[in-house]
C-alpha cells in the first residue's frame, strides 16, 4: 500500500524482486496488488503515480500487507486507513512498514512488543513521539508478524531474506543477481562485511545460517531450516559451528536470543512475559531458566 508521497525508490525495491522471482521461476510466486485509500492513483514524490488494484475496505485475501510511506509519515491521519490496517493484522495477515512506512503502523497501535526500524529521517521523531516502541537503527528487523525496513535499497535486502525464506537461498540470490545486487546486507548492519566482524568466520554456510537467525529471534527457525538456508546438513552444520565457534549452531542461536532479551531488560518498558516472547521463549520461566542459566541471574535482577 503505497502512501501519497511515498519514496519511489523504496516502492520499487519491494516489488520488483517479486515480479523478478516470478520471471525467474516461470510461475506465480507472487501476486502484487497496491492499494490506495480511495482507489485513486497514488502519486508518489517524484513524477510517477501508481494505479490500484484495489482500496482500503474491499475483501482482500493478502498474506502480507506492506505500508510504503514517504514525506512526513507522522502527521498521518486518515482514521479509516489506521483502522483498517489493525482490522487485517487481527484477521492474521502480517504487516510491513517501509521507509516512512512504520511510523505509520505504530500510529495505527500495531507495533507494541515488537522490534520495530525506521528510516533515519524519521527515527528521532518517533522515538520522541513513541518512547516505548522497540525502536532499533537497523536496515529491517523481522519481528514475528510484523516486517519493517529503512527503505531505499535496504528494501531489496528484505526481499531477499523474504524469497530466501519462502523458497530457498540459492533463488534469492539468483533474484538479487538480476539487479546486479551481489553484495546482500544483513539486518542489523550496513553491508556483509559487518556480519563477517560480528560472527568472526568468513564461511558462507554459517554466515547464511546466523543471518536466518538475525532474521527470526522472536520466532526460532529449527536446526533442519538453518541447515537448508546454509545449504547443507544439519550435521554438517553443526560440525562447522563447532569447529569455527566451539558450540553448536542452536547453542550460539540461544545465545543470540538471550543477549537480545538482555539488551530488552536494560532499555524496555516490556514485562518479562514480553520480552520472553519477542525473544523467542515460550513463556516467562522458560525465559527465566534459560537466561539464570546462561548469565547466572534471573532475568528479574535486572529490574
Amino acid at each position: 500500500m503505497p502512501v501519497p508521497g511515498f519514496a519511489l525508490m523504496s516502492y520499487a525495491a519491494c516489488v520488483e524482486p517479486f515480479r523478478a522471482a516470478n520471471l525467474l521461476s516461470g510461475h506465480t510466486l507472487y501476486d502484487i496488488v497496491n492499494i490506495s485509500a480511495d482507489g485513486a492513483p497514488v502519486p508518489s514524490s517524484g513524477a510517477a503515480s501508481i494505479t490500484p488494484r484495489a482500496q482500503v475496505g474491499e475483501h482482500l485475501e493478502l498474506n502480507t500487507l506492506f505500508v510504503v510511506a514517504g514525506g512526513d509519515p507522522a502527521s498521518f491521519n486518515d482514521r479509516n486507513v489506521l483502522n483498517w490496517l489493525g482490522r487485517m493484522a487481527r484477521f492474521g495477515v502480517r504487516m510491513g512498514g517501509v521507509s516512512g512506512g512504520p511510523v505509520i503502523l505504530a500510529l495505527a497501535g500495531l507495533m507494541h512488543g515488537r522490534r520495530m526500524t525506521v528510516h533515519w529521517e524519521h527515527a528521532e521523531a518517533l522515538a520522541e513521539v513513541s518512547p516505548g516502541l522497540l525502536l532499533e537503527r537497523t536496515l529491517f528487523v523481522i519481528d514475528r508478524d510484523r516486517v519493517t525496513c529503512a527503505g531505499g535499497t535496504a528494501a531489496m535486502d528484505l526481499m531477499h531474506a523474504l524469497i530466501a525464506q519462502h523458497h530457498g537461498t540459492p533463488f534469492a540470490h539468483l533474484v538479487s543477481d538480476w539487479f546486479l545486487h551481489t553484495e546482500i546486507r544483513p539486518p542489523v548492519g550496513p553491508q556483509r562485511g559487518g556480519l563477517v566482524e560480528r560472527v568472526g568466520v568468513t564461511n558462507a554456510a554459517i554466515l547464511n545460517a546466523v543471518a536466518l537467525m538475525e532474521n527470526h529471534i522472536a520466532d526460532p527457525r529449527t536446526l533442519n531450516q538453518l541447515a537448508t538456508a546454509a545449504g547443507i546438513s544439519a550435521r554438517q552444520l553443526n560440525r562447522l559451528f563447532a569447529d569455527k565457534l566451539s558450540c553448536s549452531a542452536m547453542e550460539y542461536y540461544r545465545e543470540m536470543r538471550l543477549n537480545k532479551a538482555q539488551n530488552l531488560l536494560r532499555n524496555s518498558p516490556l514485562s518479562l512475559t514480553e520480552i520472553a516472547l519477542a525473544s523467542g521463549f515460550s513463556s516467562s520461566s522458560h525465559f527465566s531458566h534459560a537466561h539464570t542459566k546462561y548469565f547466572g541471574k534471573p532475568p528479574s535482577h535486572l529490574r
